[in-house]
């Protein structure tokens, strides 16, 4: 694990079955040199000991604000803090931290920062994936606090399904991340290009062809390169997913009108990213009008769309270029050839039958030493190792 400077960390624990995560966690910072201020909910009492975590990190643990006598430990612990991590953070805190609540030492901590705030939510599937948490949880987004998960797994409950909070080592990584960015800015004033999404090719008036591309893998490399002091640009096909606050935008619907983009703005551009799933086909000649339904057989007439990866890696002083490969077999085999094949320093491939629209991935990425796999976890843990990677990759062949 990365070796970190000294820095101090409010670790809150909130009351779900995941709490006993969170002793291993701060087991795992302590050992990195970060001093650990536990502050816990009435509710995570149940679950771990304040005692516990006294031991682990060699700090009294708070519980409530009027264990000091001027009742103003949210305050202090606050403003001596690198960053608040939550974890795990249940459904009812989420829904505390979204609409400003303070009615408790943890949620007044977090009002009260001036510090960043992680969030590791733990929870069932079907209160993870209730409306109200969904809302919840992009109002977080929107207020940048950063997400931490959650995972896909085997639930305290016996279900299974998204809401399992990330296991200890996933979480210390993506923290020690994050005061390292907050150090370094790897990215500081470079200028991305990344595009994101579907695209869409008119058949006819009413239909077309696309694939299942959420979009939610380029947003979240999009959040990550804007945590870490990059200027982005993202150019995104059809999708139902709120742009990363900083980033500048340009909505496009097929792959022409991507292609047309991305010449406008590539040579601009220190970094391109190119996650969108683009269509590789469209209709020759598409309808003005929706076809009409017939017993006689249908013949569509396919022409190949640009390679927009191929282009920009082409440019004469092309900016440094990432690569997506979605396979659904030999994974390594063709990723390795499209790398080769396009020219270029960076390619992240994974199966498409287990990303496409997901919330997690698993990522294997191809360059000049070799190959390095980033585990199964959420897509913006995900997109913050690729673009550590790709920062470091670029940094040396500057």
């Amino acid at each position: 694990m990365e070796q970190a400077r000294t820095k101090r960390i409010v670790l809150g624990i909130t009351g779900g079955i995941a709490a006993y995560k969170a002793a291993e966690l701060a087991r795992l910072l302590v050992k990195q040199g970060i001093t650990i201020q536990v502050a816990m909910t009435e509710a995570a009492t149940h679950f771990i000991t304040p005692a516990t975590m006294q031991a682990l990190t060699g700090q009294p643990v708070l519980t409530n604000q009027w264990q000091d006598d001027k009742g103003m430990s949210h305050i202090h612990s606050s403003r001596v803090a690198d960053a608040i991590v939550i974890a795990p953070a249940t459904a009812d805190f989420i829904a505390k931290l979204a609409t400003g609540l303070a009615d408790d030492l943890l949620s007044a901590l977090c009002l009260a920062r001036d510090c960043p705030l992680l969030v590791a939510p733990a929870m069932n599937k079907q209160m993870w994936a209730n409306a109200a948490t969904q809302r919840n949880v992009q109002r977080l987004v929107d207020d940048s606090v950063s997400l931490l998960g959650p995972a896909s797994g085997a639930q305290a409950c016996g279900e299974e399904g998204m809401g399992r909070m990330l296991e200890a080592e996933e979480l210390a990584q993506s923290i020690l991340a994050v005061l390292h960015r907050n150090k370094t800015n790897e990215l500081e004033g470079v200028k991305v290009l990344i595009t994101a999404g579907p695209t869409y090719e008119p058949i006819d008036a009413v239909r077309g062809i696309t694939n299942r591309s959420s979009g939610k893998m380029g947003y979240a490399i999009a959040q990550a390169a804007l945590e870490m002091g990059a200027r982005v640009t993202l150019i995104s096909g059809p999708t139902a997913l709120c742009v990363p606050a900083g980033a500048q935008v340009e909505n496009v619907t097929s792959a022409a009108e991507m292609f047309e983009a991305v010449k406008q703005g590539a040579a601009q551009n220190d970094m391109f990213i190119g996650v969108a799933a683009v269509a590789d086909y469209r209709a020759a000649r598409p309808s003005e009008q929706k076809i009409k339904k017939s017993d006689a057989p249908l013949t569509l007439e396919l022409i190949p769309n640009p390679d927009i990866l191929a282009y920009v890696a082409g440019l004469p002083k092309p900016p440094f270029c990432v690569g997506f490969a979605a396979e659904s077999e030999k994974l390594h085999e063709h990723a390795t050839a499209k790398r080769k094949k396009k020219n270029i320093p960076l390619l992240a491939a994974n199966l498409a039958q287990s990303a496409i629209g997901a919330d997690d991935n698993e990522i294997i990425l191809f360059d000049d030493a070799g190959e390095h796999m980033l585990p199964r976890a959420d897509k913006l843990t995900l997109a913050r190792a690729l673009l550590r990677h790709a920062a470091m990759l670029y940094t040396k062949g500057k």
